[in-house]
């Protein structure tokens, strides 16, 4: 079994289990929050005392460089969390959480969450899981920012998403993703026009084919 096998985490199923919705002695005292695009659900700084769960929309994650300018590090939709290294011993935020578009949050306290995994072991394992995951995927960003170059980066970025999400079809590999081609960018390192010219030249060469909510790539292994 290859890692991305073994750490691939199906966050829907995350979702039934974890939001206070699904547990029936949290659900009668929890609402969902409604977060604007462009409002931060948290800054640095901010003390870590909950995770979040996403029920609908997109989070960017990342950090403030040395000139106030964003170091993206990932763009979570549907079904995923963030926060969860409040379990791990932060205990003040280093990144900050800024919908990109309107977004339906769930909260749950840390303590509640602790109190769930003890219940769970399923969702214990399913957290683990996530952390080394998270752990995994920026270990890679680092090594192709450092070391690629732009289409190298967009390119090997297709390939991980394929390698964590993509379903086969035949010889081709779907990818089901609501990444924008700006998404793309702040997560490659690139500009969203760098992004829409590599992917129009793969499309051109008939290496891919994609639109709004799909990206079909032909022949995974030989993609370049």
């Amino acid at each position: 079994m290859n890692l991305a096998s073994l750490w691939y985490l199906e966050s829907t199923n995350l979702y039934k289990i974890l939001c206070p919705h699904k547990v029936k002695e949290m659900a009668f005292r929890h609402e969902f929050v409604v977060f604007e695009k462009g409002r931060a659900i948290y800054l640095p700084g901010a003390v870590s005392t909950h995770i979040y769960l996403i029920v609908e929309g997109r989070v960017k994650i990342g950090h403030y460089g040395d000139t106030k300018d964003e170091i993206i590090s990932a763009i979570l939709t549907k079904g995923e969390i963030f926060g969860e290294l409040g379990l791990a011993g932060e205990n003040v935020r280093r990144d900050f959480v800024i919908p990109v578009v309107n977004t339906t949050i769930c909260i749950i306290t840390l303590d509640n969450l602790k109190k769930l995994m003890y219940e769970n072991k399923e969702l214990s394992f399913k957290i683990l899981k996530l952390i080394g995951l998270r752990l995994m995927k920026l270990e890679r960003k680092l090594e192709l920012l450092v070391f690629k170059d732009a289409r190298t980066r967009v390119v090997e970025f297709l390939k991980d998403a394929a390698e964590w999400k993509g379903r086969k079809a035949g010889y081709e590999t779907v990818i089901h993703t609501n990444l924008t081609h700006k998404d793309i960018s702040l997560l490659t390192g690139t500009s969203r026009q760098t992004v829409t010219t590599i992917l129009n030249e793969l499309r051109d060469q008939n290496a891919i084919a994609f639109n709004r909510r799909n990206i079909l790539i032909r022949d995974l292994p030989n993609l370049k």
